[in-house]
């Protein structure tokens, strides 16, 4: 089944992303959800045809989510980890496509949370977590918890505000590659890790 990518009569999600963002900081990286020019470069940095098993961490109110829903394969999967409460209950709302399943839970959990929901290695991993919000060694934590996660040459990318995220990834997946959306309020950046290319 292909994803429903109309949105809903639900809540604006460029409201709640604002309400969220001043109630929640350290959880909502901005204050709108991510541009589809942004979108697109994410999904061309995944490379998602070749990936049967893809998880989103982060995902918001589901733009992204939509995006890789259309780039996928018709028999791959997609497991989204959401911590926030809302953000989480308006994709399943809005989102209706068989491959997706979305988690309310820790990114930090993603191994466990792939064997409760018996899903395999993932070949790509996406992030929109504030890494600059959360202290080191939580943003180690989750970062060393996707690279177990990852299957063998599987890729990591996360697309961020500031650079705090090549910091602490540079400690667990060597150098970054990066590219950067002007085309977003604000200017994003994604980092791109393939696992294995540690130094």
């Amino acid at each position: 089944m292909n994803a429903d990518t109309k949105r809903s009569s639900g809540p604006d999600p460029r409201v709640l992303f604002l309400q969220d963002f001043f109630k929640r900081p350290r959880e909502v990286g901005s204050i709108i959800p991510s541009s589809r020019f942004l979108e697109r470069r994410i999904v061309r940095c995944a490379e998602l045809r070749d990936a049967s098993t893809v998880v989103e961490l982060g995902p918001g109110t589901g733009g992204t989510t939509r995006a890789v829903l259309r780039a996928m394969r018709p028999d791959a999967q997609l497991l989204v980890i959401e911590i926030n409460r809302r953000f989480a209950g308006v994709i399943r709302n809005s989102v209706r496509d068989s491959r997706l399943l979305v988690h309310r839970g820790n990114a930090a959990r993603i191994t466990e949370i792939l064997e409760e929901r018996s899903f395999g290695a993932p070949e790509v991993v996406l992030s929109g977590i504030p890494f600059s919000t959360m202290p080191d060694d939580a943003g180690i934590e989750i970062l060393q918890a996707v690279h177990d996660s990852l299957a063998p040459g599987g890729r990591f990318i996360a697309y961020q505000v500031r650079d705090r995220v090549e910091t602490l990834g540079r400690k667990v997946f060597g150098q970054a590659k990066i590219q950067t959306e002007l085309l977003n309020v604000p200017p994003m950046r994604v980092f791109c890790w393939d696992k294995g290319g540690e130094a």
